[in-house]
């Protein structure tokens, strides 16, 4: 792991949140960066450039018209630098002062795995939404029928949801769907465990069973950057027990998965993400998403969400 703990200095910021500004974000996977060229996006409003220098250290700061997308740098060249974080491949930055802890991911450091950092989507939607979205098994026979649903399997069955780790992570667990094609390399349909982690209020983990070994599960993530409030770029890590497929078909299937999503999740209104339980009824499959809902309401977050008080 590499990080820099340079303490973000926070002008004037567009965005208002304590909560959303000392968050980690995530900004590109590291394999994916050429050394010593400019990358640059928006977070939380802010244009912010990213790069691995010469010497394959991480580096993030405001942009500045001296160094646009496509240049080339040297940490001397960076005046204002943010604070820098390696993290699950992904090159992380914060605009305020992040926390020392990064939430873990043990399946992503076994020697077995495909580790596939499975592309960044853009979403005109809140990053919230995209995480709920990601948690919501009642859309599979519908929104991804003969892949991870078919109706008339349709039923999502009684499950337990907790907040954990002294607050820190929403957990439901004892989940099962009936999928058509859950992986890659499964042969045929079968009834999929899940397990639901969300341990950043812009991220989520999804483990579920392997078709190869029942003793294990896969683990699919999304990574949520908000660029606004209703526009998310949405990083995917996929941490695979698979002896069949390359990483280039994991990929591939990941990526024909969330394209299904893409529209669902860009027509719903309101785009941020409500927390007050009047706004929109839930019903009983929904208990993930209540409990997320109240967990961004206990932690104060008012970024890409409309408050309960609102």
């Amino acid at each position: 792991m590499r990080r820099s703990r340079v303490r973000a200095v926070t002008p004037t910021s567009k965005c208002a949140d304590p909560v959303a500004l000392n968050l980690w974000h995530p900004l590109g996977a590291v394999v994916e960066l050429a050394p010593g060229t400019v990358h640059e996006t928006l977070l939380l409003e802010e244009p912010v450039s990213y790069g691995v220098s010469a010497d394959g250290a991480l580096h993030a700061w405001r942009t500045t018209p001296a160094m646009r997308a496509g240049a080339m740098f040297s940490p001397a060249d960076i005046a204002n630098p943010l604070p820098t974080t390696d993290q699950l491949g992904y090159l992380w930055t914060s605009l305020g002062t992040p926390p020392e802890e990064f939430f873990e991911l043990p399946e992503f450091h076994e020697p077995d795995r495909h580790n596939v950092w499975a592309g960044s989507v853009g979403v005109h939607t809140s990053a919230p939404r995209a995480v709920e979205n990601f948690l919501d098994m009642g859309h599979f026979p519908y929104v991804h029928s003969g892949y991870l649903g078919i109706e008339p399997h349709t039923e999502v069955k009684e499950y337990a949801v907790d907040v954990i780790n002294r607050g820190r992570e929403v957990l439901a667990t004892e989940c099962e769907f009936f999928q058509p094609l859950g992986a890659l390399n499964a042969d045929g349909g079968m009834l999929m465990g899940y397990v639901y982690r969300v341990p950043h209020p812009y991220c989520a983990i999804l483990y579920k069973s392997s078709p190869i070994d029942e003793s294990r599960m896969d683990a699919i993530t999304i990574f949520c950057q908000p660029m606004n409030e209703v526009t998310t770029r949405a990083h995917m890590l996929l941490s695979m027990l698979d002896d069949v497929n390359d990483d280039r078909l994991l990929k591939a299937f990941q990526l024909l998965i969330f394209a299904q999503d893409k529209p669902i999740l860009e027509n719903q209104q309101p785009k941020r993400l409500p927390l007050g339980s009047t706004v929109e009824t839930p019903v009983r499959s929904d208990k993930t998403s209540i409990a997320y809902r109240r967990w961004l309401s206990e932690l104060g977050l008012t970024y890409c969400v409309i408050p309960a008080d609102a």
